[in-house]
């Protein structure tokens, strides 16, 4: 028990140290964290979509989009020269937030060619249609576009996923696909996949806008791309907008889930982990340890003490507590012999 008992302590010694460090490192990054998220029912679509009234307090959708109230609203058919779109009825004012988009693009036939894609808009303008990817050209505000076919040669696979800043001004280079006008994009095989696919774009104002597509396996998260130090328009429209042209693939949309991101204040203490439990300081680390080790030799101490209860009974019970003798005074038997006690 004793060499059981320093292995622990030492054991625990060695582990210590890397406790302390991981939970510098968490506090020095609290400062710029999520602290909290609020739900928005402004912005956020689940089925069955539209209400007794077959509209939705929310959103408007027009053109070709239609609802199906136990699966999706679709922007497309797979059909050719289709188009569709479903806007928000308000402007998100959130300075920070969340956006978790479930879709679905694909045809009935995988071995068909397919097209043209979708796009996702946080702009100042709202249900355009026009020929970029069914919204508007020259907009202003973030266009973040799924597009699954290549109008010219590229050196990346497709389908890709491409972020545009748009100023009100330039148009949308659609014969090459807009790759010079990118500010970042990504190669991710969503099309008919096996499992849900989902995009999660988090803006932090003025820090970041970062996008995660899943499309691989449940809950694996695909990190596409990162916009340092972005800002949007003050209070932007949320839409989702498809076509087809020649070519065509069905374009759904399943859920959007939206959070409002309460950030951390940059002033807290920095020995404080802001929206989680204290962590432990050093010396509360010493002080459990101690605990620990005066537990394991209480243990210790009970099992040496029962070990020596026994020894007692033994020996009561063995010819040399007779004079030699065997209480039941028989001469031989099992504890004659001191050698095989």
């Amino acid at each position: 028990m004793m060499k059981l008992s320093a292995a622990l302590f030492f054991l625990t010694l060695g582990l210590l140290p890397w406790g302390v460090v991981g939970a510098q490192n968490d506090v020095k990054i609290a400062n710029r964290t999520i602290e909290r998220t609020v739900s928005l029912r402004t912005h956020s679509l689940y089925a069955p979509y539209i209400d007794q009234d077959l509209q939705n307090r929310w959103w408007d959708f027009g053109a070709d989009a239609y609802v199906n109230t136990n699966k999706h609203i679709r922007l497309t058919r797979d059909r050719p020269s289709q188009m569709g779109w479903l806007w928000s009825r308000l402007p998100l004012t959130s300075t920070n937030f969340i956006l978790e988009v479930e879709f679905k693009i694909g045809g009935g036939d995988s071995n068909h060619l397919f097209g043209d894609g979708m796009g996702i808009w946080l702009t100042t303008g709202r249900a355009q249609p026009g020929p970029v990817f069914g919204n508007a050209d020259q907009w202003e505000g973030l266009g973040i576009v799924l597009d699954t076919y290549a109008n010219s040669r590229h050196s990346y696979a497709f389908p890709r996923i491409y972020a545009f800043n748009g100023d009100g001004k330039t148009k949308y280079d659609k014969d090459n696909d807009g790759d010079s006008q990118a500010l970042a994009a990504c190669s991710a095989n969503f099309r008919r996949t096996n499992v849900a696919t989902k995009m999660k774009i988090t803006y932090i104002k003025g820090a970041y806008l970062n996008l995660k597509v899943q499309y691989k396996a449940w809950d694996e998260w695909t990190e596409c791309l990162t916009l340092p130090n972005f800002e949007l328009p003050n209070a932007p429209f949320l839409g989702f907008t498809a076509e087809t042209g020649d070519v065509s693939d069905s374009h759904d949309i399943i859920s959007v889930t939206a959070y409002s991101a309460i950030l951390s204040d940059p002033n807290a203490p920095k020995d404080k982990l802001v929206g989680a439990q204290p962590l432990k300081t050093p010396s509360t680390w010493l002080s459990s340890l101690f605990k620990f080790i005066l537990f394991i030799g209480v243990i210790a101490g009970a099992m040496f003490g029962y070990n020596k209860y026994q020894l007692s009974k033994l020996s009561a019970r063995s010819p040399l507590a007779y004079g030699g003798r065997s209480p039941s005074g028989f001469g031989g038997g099992l504890y004659a012999d001191a050698k095989r006690f």
